[in-house]
């Protein structure tokens, strides 16, 4: 046992205890000898002296309120930090737990994987972006086009839709999470909707999509990249706010219909199109010959 940690034996506690006692009993009878005489000046000593040692004992007992509250302070923060850690180490498991199911070989492990990230993510708003990172770098990875594996995808993408809504003024969507960027750059994604949603920022760079892709009523806060993304069957941006000032479609294939309606302002420079299909461009753009098949999207006029 060290010297920091001994504790005070019963023997010495007594000792200590015996000392103050004839301490008190010495300095009573001291004062009875010097001031016992009855006169006034010795009365108005005892005063001055009560008046004092109240003082003192006030004082000395506003140092131990101080040091008590000093003390359950300290051991308040401390219990914190063990709060802390303990819920640190407890995400580091979930975490860890959740990705090793996600690499499983097992579509329902996966799954499970993909609702535990989930949860853990509307629990801890720190860890949102976080997650949001690995569910779109498991979207990242090539598709082995089984119909067990493209339904994992479409659970992973519904997951993102969900928790990107903002919902209603009135009625506002409490698992909404906010300020989340998205990277699916280099992905096969199928059907993907992520309609009436709120994202800071989302890069689609050589992305395909297959199926239909949907983006109505969609608001990007400060970033849309869709440079050299392929859009293999319907593309619905009817609605879509685009923040930043960059060209966002520079290099984008249409190879089926495309909407973007009368109030969208895509900036569409450099985006292609597949003749034969029926599209809606944003007001200002339109399409042109090009001399590789397909039409390119050129400005119509200098946009308002």
């Amino acid at each position: 046992m060290t010297e920091r940690n001994r504790v005070l034996s019963t023997r010495t506690i007594a000792w200590w205890g015996t000392g103050i006692v004839l301490l008190a009993a010495v300095a009573a009878a001291l004062l009875l000898w010097l001031l016992g005489g009855g006169t006034p000046a010795d009365s108005s000593r005892l005063d001055a002296l009560r008046t004092a040692s109240s003082i003192v004992v006030g004082t000395g007992g506003a140092a131990a309120l101080l040091l008590a509250a000093r003390r359950q302070r300290s051991a308040e923060l401390d219990l914190e930090q063990k709060d802390h850690d303990a819920t640190e180490r407890r995400i580091t498991d979930m975490y860890g737990k959740a990705a090793d199911q996600l690499g499983s070989d097992k579509a329902p492990v996966r799954l499970a994987g993909l609702y535990a990230l989930e949860r853990l993510a509307q629990s801890h708003a720190d860890q949102r972006q976080t997650i949001v990172n690995v569910l779109c770098a498991y979207l990242r990875m090539p598709l082995d086009g089984t119909d067990e594996e493209v339904q994992v995808r479409k659970a992973a993408q519904r997951i993102l839709m969900l928790h990107l809504r903002p919902g209603a003024g009135e009625e506002p969507n409490g698992s909404y999470w906010p300020d989340i960027d998205l990277d699916f750059s280099g992905a096969e994604l199928i059907a993907l909707t992520l309609s009436h949603c709120r994202i800071r920022s989302i890069v689609c760079y050589q992305t395909e999509f297959q199926e239909i892709a949907t983006f109505r009523g969609t608001e990007f806060g400060t970033k849309a990249d869709f440079h050299e993304a392929t859009f293999h069957d319907r593309a619905d941006f009817r609605g879509t706010v685009f923040g930043g000032e960059r060209d966002v479609f520079r290099g984008t294939k249409f190879e089926q219909h495309a909407e973007f309606g009368m109030n969208s302002e895509a900036r569409l420079a450099g985006a292609l199109a597949k003749p034969g299909y029926k599209r809606s461009w944003p007001p200002g753009w339109t399409e042109e010959p090009g001399d590789d098949g397909w039409l390119r999207v050129v400005p119509s006029s200098v946009p308002e």
